[in-house]
């Protein structure tokens, strides 16, 4: 599909600024009345459906040519493709964690780490299950009642083990194949996941390895805690092992997740963590852990069709193009718009398919490889998650502190994120993570074809 000449025009964003508004505006007002999670009562979705029938409304055209455009937005093919993996990702995570793989891996983590090296420990084991499972706010679940209870123990600063946790979580949802922010980063720029991954964690590695040798240094407890074997099982992290060799391999990720699923659910039979029936109910349940961010990709596709069609898309373009003047700036431009827009409404993965065309957008005219732009996406909207004292995962991080620290005492110590900010800013002017691309050309040609 060829791209149509549309001129731009500020009217076609107010339905986006409702959106946004509506969304913001209410953890605002929620916050300031001491309402817990405030920014997460009202559901995204509730508040994108507001936005539709703004657009609707201020939009020219009938009825039905506004509910066509909606419609082949809601029904275009990367946001199907999208939906589907949300809930397979949902499903392989639930029934991975019921049949014990979650727990297993942890206690491998604790068992084999030295207890002098709690803190990168920590940091560690919160990436490893972050990118295993494609949820930072589950590792965080798993993780923090453990890193609260080692830190007292061994006479660590809590803010500091509770910033190591969040620098593991916010890693592995950065990097996991099966996380939404990547599966929202990569189809919106109409790469592989794979792909994706490389160029990712050629920028990600520097900040992560620097990271631990400061918690080496710095993290070391003033006692250390007493050495405890915890119960794990080798065999329940296989599935995990499997999504993650075979996504990097290539293989199709509807195959690799239902290959995964399927080896939990055998595990779990072996092992007597449940029967059929409750194997399916497992299934089901994934499913409806991702029903708001099916709902919300949904919704937001068939949005962002009616406000491109009405020349919002287009008007943002001309007003950042006056500040880029080529392909550096312009990856900065992309990771500034998602940052910002994470900040407004707290929600990495919906900043990313908020600003997906648009970053696709400015790929096209600044020569940007997509690949990189959706590694860039994917950074900048989880370091902005990661950091934001509103945020869902700080809020759950500090409350298994039961009160003894607040998020203003942890985020100086939130180090991954801020050499990862580093990181990915020298990346768009020393191109150190740009092998796969200078390697295999981006053919602008068949991308512009497919629209």
């Amino acid at each position: 599909m060829k791209q149509e000449n549309i001129k731009g025009s500020f009217k076609g964003l107010i339905p986006f600024f409702i959106f946004i508004g509506l969304y913001l505006g209410s953890g605002l007002v929620l916050q300031s009345q001491g309402v817990e999670l405030a920014f997460y009562q009202l559901p995204a979705p509730i508040a994108a459906f507001a936005g539709i029938v703004s657009a609707f409304i201020l939009f020219k055209g009938t009825i039905t040519e506004k509910f066509n455009t909606f419609i082949s937005g809601c029904g275009h093919q990367d946001i199907v493709i999208m939906c589907i993996i949300y809930l397979l990702a949902g499903a392989f995570a639930g029934v991975s964690k019921a049949m014990g793989g979650v727990d297993s891996t942890v206690n491998l983590g604790l068992t084999y780490i030295p207890a002098e090296y709690i803190a990168a420990g920590l940091f560690i084991i919160a990436g490893f299950i972050s990118t295993a499972t494609g949820t930072s706010i589950g590792a965080i679940v798993a993780i923090a009642p453990i890193a609260v209870g080692l830190a007292e123990k061994g006479g660590l600063s809590l803010p500091l083990v509770l910033a190591a946790v969040m620098g593991g979580a916010m890693l592995g949802d950065n990097l996991s194949i099966i996380s939404d922010t990547t599966i929202a980063a990569t189809r919106t720029q109409g790469v592989e996941m794979k792909d994706k991954f490389r160029v990712n964690i050629l920028i990600t590695a520097p900040a992560a390895v620097i990271t631990i040798i400061l918690l080496i240094v710095f993290g070391r407890p003033e006692v250390l805690p007493e050495v405890q074997n915890y119960d794990f099982n080798l065999i329940k992290i296989l599935p995990y092992i499997f999504v993650l060799v075979f996504s990097l391999i290539g293989l199709n990720v509807f195959t690799v997740l239902t290959g995964g699923i399927a080896l939990s659910g055998i595990l779990g039979f072996v092992y007597g963590s449940f029967n059929f029936l409750g194997f399916s109910k497992e299934i089901y349940n994934g499913f409806t852990g991702m029903n708001e961010i099916f709902l919300l990709s949904f919704l937001t596709g068939g949005l962002a069709t009616m406000v491109a069609k009405a020349g919002g898309i287009q008007w943002l373009l001309d007003k950042i193009q006056k500040s880029i003047r080529g392909p550096k700036t312009a990856q900065l431009g992309i990771g500034a718009l998602v940052g910002l827009t994470d900040m407004a409404i707290a929600n990495n993965t919906v900043a990313i398919i908020i600003n997906g065309p648009i970053a696709k957008k400015l790929c096209r005219k600044y020569d940007v490889d997509p690949r990189k732009s959706s590694a860039i996406l994917d950074i900048f909207s989880c370091i902005a998650q990661g950091f934001i004292p509103y945020g869902a995962q700080m809020l759950i991080l500090v409350g298994f502190a039961g009160g003894k620290v607040t998020p203003l005492e942890v985020m100086p110590l939130l180090w991954y994120q801020q050499l990862l900010l580093i990181s990915v800013i020298i990346s768009t002017h020393i191109p150190f993570a740009d092998g796969l691309m200078r390697k295999k050309p981006w053919v602008w040609e068949a991308d512009i074809e497919k629209g």
